[in-house]
């Protein structure tokens, strides 16, 4: 099968021949349709993050099942199925907890065992699987416990942006922050999981949903969704924009951007109570400064991951919202283009200007 292999940090991706185990116990076998392009996976191929290389990468995709190993009673062939970097265990003091997302034990219960054939090869050479799914392939071979089943009358090019930015949008004012009705909520960044974050603000029933980001097409696009005030931080300060609009500071803010800038500013919006909710991926060893006296006026600074997900359970929620309108996802695809193509996209992705872009498969 073809496949986008990352072979070096920082690099290129590059378009191989790639072998595909047969699943084994607990493992299911799915004919990829759709994979969206991620800023996750950019900070990896920028050396922002690091993984084991060479590896086939993507971790945001939907497909259908072509079959399942043994042990396997959740799917079966021609199911429709969600990939989900967030997979779990199922056993660990987080997961019995409901907490699935934070799992621990996914890296040791989830992947094959020492001595056992790599599910992901060329030629002699065994390939990394990323983040449990490696989703820029013709195919993906991945355990029970890193899909959902949908329901069949879904689209699978929409469906796979639910597995990770629309998820981890909705997820962290569903979830993470448990934005109550009538609240002000910010959103800065206004990609493809802030575009999310403010459709779960409008769903959540916020009062006023404040879009920041430095592009005057993607904040047309969140009013479109939902934003009913924007601030474009390329021409004025966001944090003074948003103390005017909430008269004071806004109950909940959301950085989407994954910038110490940024989720300082998130921090310096809140008014007394607030809460920040740091969602984009900063840097690793970047350090978030706050101002040590705000903390006395019971100002949080949260982190969330993948919207504080139980996957299983929340991804059909979504697909539901958006069958019957209350969701959309349309909007959010600004191309579609085939699997050759996926370096101009990363590319275009760079800029900034791009919500969601997807890689389709014939």
């Amino acid at each position: 099968m073809k496949a986008a292999v990352l072979n070096e940090i920082p690099g290129s991706l590059r378009i191989e021949d790639v072998s595909i185990d047969a699943p084994g116990p607990r493992e299911v076998l799915v004919r990829t349709v759709a994979a969206g392009l991620c800023h996750s996976d950019l900070h990896f191929m920028e050396g922002t993050y690091t993984t084991a290389v060479p590896a086939v990468l993507g971790h945001e995709s939907a497909g259908v099942v072509e079959a399942v190993g043994s042990m396997v009673d959740y799917v079966g062939p021609g199911d429709h199925v969600i990939t989900c970097l967030a997979a779990f265990c199922g056993h660990c003091e987080d997961c019995l907890g409901g907490h699935p997302a934070r799992c621990q034990r996914k890296g040791a219960d989830l992947v094959r065992r020492p001595g056992e054939p790599s599910r992901l090869s060329r030629g002699d050479e065994a390939l990394h699987q990323f983040l449990h799914c490696s989703s820029f392939a013709e195919q993906l071979l991945v355990h029970e416990h890193a899909l959902v089943k949908i329901r069949p009358d879904m689209p699978l090019e929409k469906a796979a942006l639910v597995g990770c930015g629309v998820t981890t949008g909705l997820g962290a004012i569903f979830r993470t922050a448990r934005v109550d009705p009538g609240s002000d909520v910010v959103v800065i960044g206004c990609g493809g999981i802030g575009l999310s974050a403010v459709q779960g603000a409008r769903i959540a029933g916020a009062n006023r949903i404040i879009a920041v980001d430095m592009h005057t097409s993607k904040l047309e696009l969140a009013q479109s969704l939902g934003a009913t005030d924007v601030v474009n931080a390329s021409s004025e300060d966001p944090v003074a924009a948003v103390k005017e609009l909430t008269g004071g500071g806004a109950r909940f803010t959301f950085e989407a951007v994954g910038l110490k800038q940024t989720a300082e500013q998130a921090f310096r919006m809140l008014r007394a109570g607030g809460q920040a909710t740091v969602i984009g991926l900063i840097p690793i060893g970047t350090m978030v400064e706050v101002h040590g006296v705000e903390l006395t006026n019971e100002k949080t600074l949260a982190g969330s991951n993948m919207g504080s997900t139980r996957f299983r359970t929340d991804m059909p929620r979504y697909v539901d919202m958006y069958l019957d309108g209350r969701l959309n996802l349309d909007e959010m695809i600004s191309g579609t283009m085939a699997l050759e193509d996926i370096n101009d996209g990363f590319a275009r992705l760079k800029t900034g200007i791009v919500a969601r872009q997807l890689i389709t498969f014939g």
